[in-house]
């Protein structure tokens, strides 16, 4: 028999040895790494922006929370990470660094992008339903509880069977001086 083919490697012994301990620390590497990945987009969505005073900061924070984003559901310019929103985002920094008012921002938004991008749309023909649609539904679902509340205590009081028509007529029609046939018993 040969000598060697029997004997292990030094290596190989230390790789056995230290097994667990390696694979405790590939696992936390892996996590660590997992970690930085996912928390990397979040870092990447902080716009940097140099204002010349604060006032333009407050201007821009406002805007950018006041305005949505295009491509996204329901969620405005500063909380969205779409490649639209950070270039809505620059935009309207230009634009405040140019001096346009805040309703000339807001005009100029509405203008490419229109009704959706922003929160509290105009009132117009086209936005009459969005804008008074839940005061009507309240209103007709207001009316219909009335009537339904209404007609059912009517239609409670006034049902009469037969059997009770012929009973209120008879004693209607009793004088006071003769009994009735449930006190003739």
């Amino acid at each position: 028999m040969d000598h060697k083919a029997n004997r292990v490697s030094p290596v190989a012994l230390l790789v056995h040895k230290y097994s667990r301990r390696v694979h405790v620390k590939r696992s936390s590497l892996l996590l660590i790494l997992t970690s930085l990945l996912l928390a990397g987009p979040a870092v990447a969505a902080i716009d940097s922006y140099e204002f010349p005073d604060d006032a333009s900061r407050q201007r821009y924070q406002v805007l950018v929370e006041e305005l949505r984003c295009p491509q996204c559901l329901n969620t405005n310019l500063a909380g969205s990470d779409a490649m639209i929103a950070k270039d809505l985002r620059r935009e309207i920094h230009r634009l405040v660094l140019e001096g346009m008012s805040d309703a000339d921002i807001r005009e100029f938004m509405y203008q490419r992008y229109g009704d959706f991008i922003l929160y509290r749309p105009r009132v117009k023909a086209g936005t009459l339903l969005l804008w008074f649609g839940p005061v009507l539904i309240l209103a007709i679902a207001i009316w219909v509880f009335v009537r339904y509340v209404f007609s059912r205590g009517r239609a409670e009081s006034a049902a009469l069977t037969l059997d009770d028509e012929s009973r209120l007529k008879q004693l209607l029609d009793q004088s006071p001086s003769q009994p009735s046939p449930s006190q003739k018993k």
